[in-house]
């Protein structure tokens, strides 16, 4: 479902996918080759929420922009970004060739630089500012080091094969 909110609707470019189980609401934009899949909830009510391209939003995950500092405050979600299933993302900035492992909390105002990976179930804390090409893990999240050669293939191949996806959903009307 995709809603507009206080004179706000969705912008979402013609070959991005959003299931029709999902809910874009307000102040978003998707960029081209981006999906959001079933039970996922993408929230502009409170700033801006801008997806880039070649970025995969997985079922039930939830992104919702504010802050503590100010309730008015911008999400930023870079290109060739994988979220997976049911994360939780509330911070304000994303940076480009990210992976965002399943069932992780983002906390407010978290900044995730290019070339991360964030592991599984982790919690990063609210105002973290992690560096280009970290890898975090647990619970609070911390820093393991860098992103190794075989955890860079993740992060290269997962938002293609979202795209692929894309294109075989819309084929079968999907």
């Amino acid at each position: 479902m995709i809603k507009g909110f206080n004179g706000k609707i969705p912008k979402i470019d013609k070959s991005a996918f959003v299931s029709e189980a999902a809910y874009v609401v307000g102040d978003v934009e998707i960029g081209e080759n981006s999906s959001v899949w079933p039970g996922a909830v993408i929230r502009g009510d409170f700033g801006k929420t801008k997806i880039g391209r070649n970025t995969a939003v997985e079922d039930n995950c939830v992104i919702h922009s504010g802050s503590p500092a100010s309730l008015i405050r911008d999400v930023t979600i870079g290109d060739e970004v994988h979220i997976g299933h049911g994360a939780v993302i509330n911070c304000c900035r994303i940076g480009n060739n990210v992976l965002i492992g399943m069932n992780s909390t983002i906390l407010h105002d978290a900044e995730i630089g290019n070339f991360c990976i964030i592991g599984a179930s982790c919690l990063v804390s609210q105002d973290m500012k992690i560096p280009d090409r970290s890898f975090v893990v647990g619970i609070p999240g911390k820093i393991k080091g860098e992103v190794s050669p075989q955890q860079l293939y993740w992060i290269q191949q997962a938002p293609q094969t979202y795209v692929q996806l894309i294109k075989q959903y819309k084929e079968q009307g999907l």
